[in-house]
């Protein structure tokens, strides 16, 4: 195993150029501007109810406008310019909470897992190599979105925590400071990558591959969602063509820029595990 990892990267290392043709190559013989269309639009109708449903639970442990400022920072890095619009619309959600009941919660727990029921069927099709040796079970596949809202609800609850004291005690960062929580954020967004890369495909897969896909999604998107924020405030014409539906459709652009990354990452993990085998992929289908 260990030689065979080492005549991979040796394989990469050599022919850099080579690896990425095919890894594009594969991207779009497997369809993947399309596939993440399809999670783009299935995280739009997902993040609002997934939002509310882990607010709703932890505004019982910490105040709501705490938990909401903590939300902010965490919708910039996944909707760069529009994390304002999304917190409005989740305050006046908030506010109203207590009419939801019980048919409400559920809805909003069914909804919630849209997005990562359409991250699945992606990576099944990137992966196809994996699910034509293993298919998971379907209560597995309905466990693990709602394990991944729990983690995003501890999460919020931390950062909400912190935050929280450093605002009562009126700590000010310096430089230094600032960069460490970036580094910090940055290396939180690796961690959720990389598990998602190892937990998404059927199969077990090692941690340096889903590592190798999570630094590449990571870095990538750190650029990308600069370049949008860039893009929306200087030169896009979004606001004056789409009018009053402009907030959705720069959200739902940001999130299919990010959907996109993220396959592109599983891409090329893909394509590094079929590195010295017999396995092409040629439109989502295997050959021997």
């Amino acid at each position: 195993m260990t030689t065979l990892s080492s005549s991979r990267t040796r394989a990469v290392i050599l022919d850099p150029l080579g690896f990425m043709k095919r890894v594009l190559s594969g991207f779009r013989a497997n369809q993947g501007f399309l596939l993440s269309g399809a999670i783009a639009y299935y995280t739009l109708l997902s993040i609002i109810p997934m939002i509310a449903l882990i607010l709703v639970v932890l505004s019982q442990f910490d105040d709501p406008q705490d938990l909401l400022a903590a939300l902010r920072d965490y919708l910039v890095l996944v909707t760069p310019g529009q994390a304002d619009a999304v917190i409005s619309q989740v305050d006046v959600f908030l506010q109203k909470s207590k009419l939801i009941g019980v048919i409400g919660f559920v809805l909003l727990l069914f909804f919630s897992s849209f997005a990562f029921t359409a991250l699945e069927n992606a990576m099944c099709v990137i992966f196809f190599h994996r699910v034509s040796i293993k298919r998971r079970h379907f209560l597995v596949s309905a466990i693990i979105p709602y394990i991944y809202i729990l983690l995003l609800a501890i999460g919020l609850l931390l950062v909400s925590i912190v935050s929280g004291y450093l605002r009562s005690h009126g700590l000010s960062l310096g430089i230094m400071d600032t960069l460490f929580i970036y580094l910090l954020g940055f290396s939180g967004e690796v961690i959720l990558l990389t598990s998602l890369y190892m937990v998404m495909p059927v199969g077990r897969l090692s941690i340096k591959h889903a590592l190798i896909g999570g630094v590449t999604a990571a870095l990538l998107w750190e650029a990308t969602r600069h370049i949008l924020v860039w893009y929306f405030s200087s030169l896009s014409l979004v606001n004056l063509i789409y009018g009053a539906f402009s907030t959705a459709i720069v959200i739902l652009i940001s999130l299919e820029a990010a959907a996109i990354i993220l396959l592109l990452g599983a891409q090329v993990i893909a394509e590094y595990e079929r590195i010295g085998s017999r396995q092409k992929n040629i439109h989502g289908l295997q050959t021997e």
